[in-house]
């Protein structure tokens, strides 16, 4: 299916306008330098954009997993589905089911990551993540083919199977694992490739890990991910026992990681049975890890009150919009995207601010499963805000937010629902000069949000408003 029913000749780039003249040169320093990792689709590897450390013409499993979803907001459906193919088709035996960690334009992995199959780098969080990935592309796009394609399925089942008993992640092994498992025969510490092949972290500077608090966190979110898609095929047993162990991972992370007396999580655990903390708080609300309000409140905290490095930071404007720390996104969004800004360079910082334009302050969220498009404003009300042209769901919108008021149209020829929010409690919102009951849900700390769903046919707008 693809990414938009528009045909090529129609077909206009993302767009963003503020009365903020600051988010508007944001956004225009932020997609010129991600379209510019584009890469040339006659290249031996196929369609692909740059997703790793630049100069290195490659892509790597992490990086693109948090990419990817920006990369289909700015028209990169055709290399999304390339890329995610020689990942999932790359899984082996002889690698313990691990695929490659990177790839390079000339299709091979990336020889900075990989000597051969007994020695190479890799992350072990890789395949949940990029499970997740999939999963977020499907509900964006509509493409059931990330689930359903037997590739992908096969990546699945290996990843949440053969995988995870491979490297002995099961949760109740994840604090007396070995130290090196799988490794190389004859095993030298000293050689990257067979100490990295393996590690239970995206942090790569901890010495000694035995485990890594966002590798739980991944875990969790792979199995939980799962879970949604058997639901999704109709496999309701199946989706029960995913989801009974992404339990188990959430609780082995809420029960055995928190440090009561630093109020904080713990982010890794040595071979010496030493907790410790470092990079890695990020990740646990990437993965959506965390169920209690008052710990979530202490890592949103002291997220944005420390220093992280660039990699970081590129996750936390999207992070922080959607839990409601809407001026830390903002002044980190425009920090970012600043030509100022150390290492603004690295791929993941320009994508990670389109993120945190589209789906965290204009609150642009879809759900294929429901043919639905859901938008809150979390932008100032000082200032109004127009992103034209997005594509989703098979088609192409353009937002417009104000004060007190959004307004979808549906430029594409294919219809849509919109469940058009606004924040706090309110009695009714106005379509059309006709007063609609408003619904209630939940945000993620707890406030309260207002909606309604409305259908918006190929072609239309709707206007939505609340009074204050």
């Amino acid at each position: 299916m693809a990414i938009s029913s528009v045909s090529p000749g129609q077909v206009q780039e993302l767009n963003f306008y503020s009365s903020d003249t600051a988010l508007t040169t944001a956004f225009m320093h932020a997609k010129e330098m991600a379209l510019s990792y584009r890469g040339d689709p006659k290249d031996p590897v196929g369609p692909w954009y740059e997703a790793a450390l630049p100069s290195r013409n490659a892509f790597c499993m992490r990086d693109v997993s948090h990419q990817s979803l920006p990369a289909a907001m700015l028209g990169l459906g055709i290399e999304n589905k390339n890329i995610f193919r020689h990942f999932v088709t790359n899984i082996s035996a002889s690698k313990d089911w691990c695929s490659y960690w990177e790839m390079n334009r000339e299709g091979l992995p990336a020889p900075e990551d990989y000597r051969n199959d007994t020695a190479f780098w890799y992350n072990l969080n890789a395949n949940s993540d990029l499970i997740y990935a999939s999963w977020k592309l499907y509900l964006w796009t509509g493409d059931s083919s990330f689930i359903t394609d037997p590739v992908f399925t096969d990546f699945r089942r290996r990843s949440l199977h053969d995988f995870i008993d491979r490297w002995i992640l099961q949760p109740d092994s994840l604090l007396s694992r070995p130290a090196y498992p799988n490794a190389p025969i004859p095993f030298n510490i000293r050689d990257h490739f067979h100490r990295c092949r393996g590690l239970p972290s995206y942090s790569e500077g901890v010495p000694d890990l035995k485990m890594g608090a966002d590798l739980v966190a991944a875990l969790f979110r792979g199995m939980q991910t799962a879970a949604e898609m058997e639901a999704l095929m109709g496999n309701s047993d199946l989706a029960k026992q995913y989801s009974a162990k992404a339990s188990a991972y959430r609780d082995n992370l809420q029960q055995q990681w928190w440090d009561d007396q630093a109020s904080l999580f713990h982010t890794h655990i040595t071979n010496k049975h030493i907790f410790g903390k470092g990079e890695g708080e990020t990740f646990l609300l990437w993965f959506d890890a965390l169920t209690d309000t008052l710990k979530t409140r202490r890592t949103l905290e002291h997220l944005a009150a420390g220093k992280w490095n660039v990699e970081n930071l590129s996750y936390l404007p999207a992070i922080f919009y959607r839990y409601g720390y809407n001026s830390e996104a903002y002044a980190l969004m425009l920090q970012l995207a600043n030509p100022a800004t150390p290492r603004r360079e690295y791929p993941e910082v320009s994508y990670g601010v389109i993120d945190g334009l589209v789906q965290g302050m204009m609150g642009a969220e879809a759900d294929a499963r429901h043919n639905r498009l859901s938008t809150v404003y979390r932008g100032s009300n000082d200032h109004n805000a127009v992103l034209e042209h997005l594509p989703v769901l098979s088609t192409r919108i353009t937002i417009r937010h104000g004060k007190n008021q959004s307004t979808l149209e549906n430029k594409g020829d294919r219809d849509i629902t919109w469940r058009v929010a606004f924040n706090g409690r309110h009695r009714y919102i106005m379509v059309s000069g006709k007063k609609i009951k408003a619904q209630t849900q939940l945000g993620k700390l707890g406030n309260i949000i207002s909606f309604t769903d409305l259908q918006v046919p190929a072609g239309k707008e709707l206007a939505a408003s609340i009074k204050q």
